[in-house]
């Protein structure tokens, strides 16, 4: 990236702007303004002519895409509109169509409101219409007093009453009428038999003929809701592609009218700065220069560290793509750090693989994914998705290795057939066969692991402060490698651990330390002298080499969980459901089996879940924590030129 400053007069601002959006490479650095002598006498400039009106039009375009639903993304344009004649289109139909649709969602909003209210007075109709009484009939007395609700079951009243109570499927209803005089009495009986009164809803005649009048009404409005929907519809498919093309012309008008705002300017001239990508520095010069006539000074900026605060954009090949959204939710990097996307992008689905490794769940995940992305669209969910296809694959090359589909061994009842390389297999069930997992294996494995990619963030540390000529950086991280390596020959010394060296038997030299022991003890002196020199603060770091070491040993400790659940399972749906009632079928017997067969298909569903949960958190915790800490810093701003790709217009 190559840091440039543009100066000219505001005449020429306009000008300026028009050219560099159409070129989408200049990446705007935001001015503000700040109060000391470098920055006295330079404000944030106006926007340009004509961006109130733009703005105003743009939200009315967006408010139509939300009204009709637009999906840009999914849209495929027939041909590219010209901007200057869809200008002209934008003052005469957009107010038409923008009045057609107000009106008629407008009416539409009406007749949703009226539905709702013909709803809500059939629901208090419904349970008079349990009794033979007009509704003008339960009011207008001086000296009655009227009970209306509901009530779990009839009941005895305690005074001359005239009384309706009516029991249905869709409820209880009661009506008592007695002398005001027995008003307090009855409605303390009422209360006790948990009454629960009902108000009397206004209007006159038999609530049945009343609910049928709103039911009547209700079928119309649904009428209408219909026609009004369809003509919604229509007008949405004449004018799709002219709102979005209307929305990405106005878009381009807006962002180049508030362009200023992000500009220093005096009373006579105006400094823009930016990021460009140094391939397009010559060009962007020339177009300017010929644009203008030569009245803009474009002139390149380069200070130290000025690359520190480069706008970054990612240039990986496409496997590695996905994988950018893990980067960036932890932090973009600094365009003069490595960028640890590609390494992510093998490890991260490795891990996961490590974890969930079982060919029938991969299978599940790997078909889950590819069919989301065939349905779900945008770069973030795409991106998801890429990442859990590559995880999946990951998984399945596992499942063959640790010989695993859904917690069994392929071979089912053969173990000779598919010997696995490294064993997970539980002795759970008959399906283990007595087959013992490789435990002490897999925790020395998952040890190795952290070993070796902890060495691999210092070696990638030392590479970023050597890119910077840091030389004492690069000695601290050497320091670092030392001390892991030091801690880890001097316990390789005292103790044997399989699949690690064994240095016990090494040449005793003073005090009964052998030769291991002390070349460890001067890896750490060296180690603890190179990370001083940087700072000495950074020795209380040092209990974190083994805890994080051995915080990778929850890859084989996850993975295994998974495959006890798996064999779980597959014990009670199975052995305990299933298979002894196929010796003898019965009744019984089938209801057994279809209950195995969900307590199988629940229970495997369930543990795919756990595992792409357990899987994906872990593996991403040990990229954040455990590896990012050792070298990664981010905090690089997105590069975003000022610009668009046209989709849908043309100039």
């Amino acid at each position: 990236m190559s840091h440039l400053l543009i100066a000219a007069s505001r005449d020429q601002m306009e000008t300026i702007i028009r050219e560099l959006y159409s070129h989408n490479v200049f990446h705007i650095k935001v001015f503000t303004e700040k109060e000391d002598e470098e920055h006295e006498g330079l404000t944030i400039g106006p926007p340009l002519s004509g961006a109130g009106e733009a703005s105003s039009r743009l939200i009315q375009i967006r408010s139509l895409e939300g009204m009709f639903g637009v999906d840009r993304e999914s849209l495929e344009p027939e041909q590219r509109r010209q901007a200057s004649a869809l200008k002209a289109l934008i003052d005469r139909d957009l107010p038409v169509i923008w009045e057609q649709i107000e009106g008629l969602l407008a009416r539409r909003a009406a007749c949703d409101a009226a539905l709702k209210e013909h709803e809500q007075q059939i629901r208090e109709l419904a349970p008079f219409a349990m009794a033979p009484i007009e509704l003008d009939l339960y009011r207008g007395y001086e000296n009655i007093a009227v009970f209306t609700g509901r009530i779990p079951r009839d009941v005895e009243i305690p005074a001359p009453h005239e009384k309706f109570f009516s029991a249905s499927k869709e409820g209880t209803f009661i009506a008592v009428f007695v002398p005001v005089a027995y008003r307090d009495d009855v409605e303390r009986c009422l209360l006790d038999a948990h009454f629960a009164a009902l108000p009397v809803p206004m209007g006159e005649g038999h609530p049945k003929d009343l609910i049928a009048e709103h039911t009547s009404r209700i079928s119309f409005i649904r009428e209408e809701i219909e026609r009004l929907d369809a003509k919604i519809e229509e007008i949405k498919k004449q004018q799709t592609e002219f709102i979005v093309a209307c929305e990405e012309l106005l878009t381009a008008e807006v962002e180049q009218a508030e362009a200023p705002l992000r500009f220093a300017t005096t009373q006579q001239a105006f400094i823009a700065e930016g990021w460009v990508p140094t391939t397009e520095v010559d060009r962007i010069k020339s177009r300017l220069s010929l644009s203008t006539g030569g009245r803009a000074l474009v002139t390149e900026i380069e200070e130290p560290g000025d690359q520190h605060h480069a706008p970054v954009e990612y240039d990986n090949p496409s496997f590695a793509q996905p994988t950018e959204l893990i980067i960036d939710t932890y932090s973009r990097p600094r365009y003069d750090e490595l960028d640890p996307t590609i390494m992510v992008s093998i490890i991260f689905p490795l891990f996961f693989g490590i974890i969930l490794g079982d060919i029938g769940y991969g299978l599940i995940l790997l078909g889950f994914a590819l069919g989301l992305r065939r349905v779900l669209k945008g770069e973030a969910i795409q991106n998801l998705l890429g990442v859990l296809r590559n995880a999946s694959i990951f998984s399945i090359i596992f499942g063959v290795l640790y010989a695993e589909f859904f917690g069994c061994h392929p071979g089912a009842t053969d173990f000779a057939l598919w010997h696995p390389i490294v064993s997970r297999h539980l002795e759970i069930g008959t399906f283990a066969q007595g087959h013992q997992a490789d435990i002490i294996l897999l925790l020395v494995i998952a040890v190795w692991i952290g070993i070796l990619q902890i060495t691999l963030g210092r070696i990638l540390n030392a590479v970023n402060h050597a890119q910077h000529r840091e030389m004492v950086g690069v000695m601290a991280q050497l320091g670092w490698i030392a001390m892991m390596y030091g801690i880890l020959t001097i316990i390789w010394s005292i103790a044997p651990i399989p699949l690690m060296p064994d240095l016990t038997g090494a040449p005793a030299l003073v005090m009964g330390l052998n030769v291991a022991t002390l070349a460890g003890a001067l890896l750490l002196v060296f180690g603890a002298v190179a990370i001083m020199r940087e700072s000495a603060l950074e020795l209380i770091e040092i209990p974190t080499i083994i805890s994080h070491a051995m915080s990778y040993t929850r890859l084989s400790a996850v993975g295994l969980s998974s495959v006890a659940i798996a064999m779980v399972v597959n014990l009670i749906a199975i052995e305990m459901l299933i298979a002894p009632q196929l010796e003898h079928l019965t009744a019984v017997g089938i209801v057994f089996i279809i209950l195995g067969i969900l307590v199988l298909l629940v229970g495997h569903l369930l543990n795919t879940a756990l595992g792409l949960l357990g899987g994906g958190l872990q593996s991403l915790r040990l990229q954040y924590v455990e590896f990012f800490t050792k070298f990664y810093k981010g905090g690089g701003e997105r590069y975003n030129p000022f610009g668009m790709r046209k989709k849908f217009t043309e100039d």
